[in-house]
């Protein structure tokens, strides 16, 4: 998947991207479906650097954070994009800022306590030294509950244009009505089952939610979330994994672990690994993705499917719906029979979610995708590709977008082939 963050650059700037993507999928001679997600700006609190300079925040100074975007930046005042700011925090509470937030370090982020409220303002004691480099530096309010609006102006063009121009099925929105949920405060964990019931699949930001919980308890949250996402059959994503790739050429021991034992874990296991700054401004991006990929592929040879299956199983019980016991059984029966690969046919790419939910340790092909022919007596239009691109995001799953005529054929061959093993059976 590739993500386009409209924080930064504009449309033009990201269909060019786009565009080469496209380029390269198609020079790479791979079964690949293109699989796009529009990263909306969304309610995100910001400082105003308009004149771009460093500031420069030192440890026990005051620092007074304004909605006045009239004044200019500086280490002592910081103006905000945010006039709501002074009615939501109290003497004590937890603010971050900086231009890389989430990524924990502490060279460019900086954590203020609030000291005092005067009027608009908020008076905070800078807790650590640092530099804010660039134009906007994301601040966020520690446990703190703001309402500023969920959908800006510039989201809801980018998503009416841009997105409906290229067709987009995935969008980073904090609200559960888009297709995809990032999960990246309290609140978002203190309603996740409802978000959950609601939402298509789970990315869970640690980056965010590592600032507004307590690190203790941020792996808990992480196995909370995914082991709900494995268990209802929705994809779970996790984000900062090998943040210290930024800059350097190899991971940390530690994140090699956190992301091995993500795909490990007996009771859960992630769909998926988000790259963030590692690939966005870091120095190594295609080391990155090789490493990243090379851990993953170590830990899946050793990952205890059948523990996974029978736990499934158990949670699901008893009576299993129609689609469920299919689904189940055909991942029973082919790790019986050490089936290569599992085919399955249908008309939603429901039954094949359902198949991967299960973690067979062979490759599902879902191969319903067929481009069907279809019209509103306007306009013709093929159908199919945007069920395709869906399942990308499901672990183990690869949609094949193939011709009815091939679709059919398959079917027959299928036919025949229980046919002869019910006549040879007998």
């Amino acid at each position: 998947m590739a993500i386009f963050d409209f924080s930064l650059g504009d449309a033009d700037y990201h269909q060019g991207t786009l565009e080469n993507l496209k380029t390269t999928i198609k020079s790479t001679m791979k079964l690949c479906v293109l699989q796009v997600m529009l990263d909306t700006v969304g309610p995100e609190l910001q400082v105003v650097n308009k004149a771009e300079k460093a500031i420069t925040l030192k440890a026990d100074e005051n620092v007074i954070l304004t909605p006045d975007q009239g004044q200019e930046a500086s280490n002592g005042i910081l103006p905000i994009n945010f006039a709501g700011l002074a009615k939501a925090v109290k003497k004590g509470d937890t603010i971050f800022i900086g231009q890389y937030l989430f990524t924990g370090s502490e060279s460019t982020s900086v954590w203020l306590e609030v000291n005092e409220v005067k009027g608009n303002d908020v008076v905070c004691v800078v807790k650590n030294s640092a530099t804010l480099a660039g134009s906007l530096f994301t601040l966020h309010a520690s446990q703190i509950r703001v309402e500023p609006p969920t959908l800006t102006d510039k989201d809801r063009q980018a998503m009416s244009s841009w997105g409906v121009q290229n067709k987009l099925i995935f969008y980073h929105c904090l609200i559960h009505t888009m297709q995809r949920m990032f999960i990246e405060n309290i609140e978002g964990l203190t309603n996740f089952d409802e978000i959950l019931e609601e939402a298509d699949g789970i990315i869970l930001s640690r980056g965010s939610l590592g600032i507004d919980l307590p690190s203790e308890k941020v792996f808990l949250f992480q196995k909370s979330v995914v082991y709900k996402c494995n268990m209802a059959g929705k994809p779970a994503v996790v984000t900062c994994v090998v943040d210290s790739m930024t800059d350097n050429h190899r991971p940390t021991r530690a994140e090699a672990t956190d992301v091995a034992n993500a795909v490990l874990d007996a009771i859960l296991q992630g769909d998926a690994n988000l790259l963030g700054a590692e690939t966005l401004r870091g120095l190594y991006p295609v080391e990155t993705i090789s490493t990243l990929g090379r851990i993953c592929a170590e830990a899946e040879k050793v990952f205890n499917q059948d523990y996974y299956f029978k736990r499934t199983v158990k949670f699901v019980g008893e009576p299993m719906s129609h689609l469920e016991s299919i689904a189940s059984s055909a991942v029973r029966a082919s790790l019986k029979v050490k089936a290569s690969v599992v085919l399955c046919f249908t008309s939603s790419g429901r039954a094949s979610r359902l198949i991967a939910k299960y973690r067979p340790t062979m490759p599902v092909f879902d191969s319903c995708h067929s481009q069907r022919l279809k019209t509103n007596q306007l306009k013709w239009s093929f159908s199919g590709v945007f069920e395709a691109r869906q399942s990308l995001l499901v672990r183990g799953l690869f949609p094949l977008p193939a011709d009815p005529r091939q679709v059919t054929i398959l079917w027959s061959l299928q036919t025949q082939l229980m046919t002869i093993s019910f006549q040879s059976s007998t």
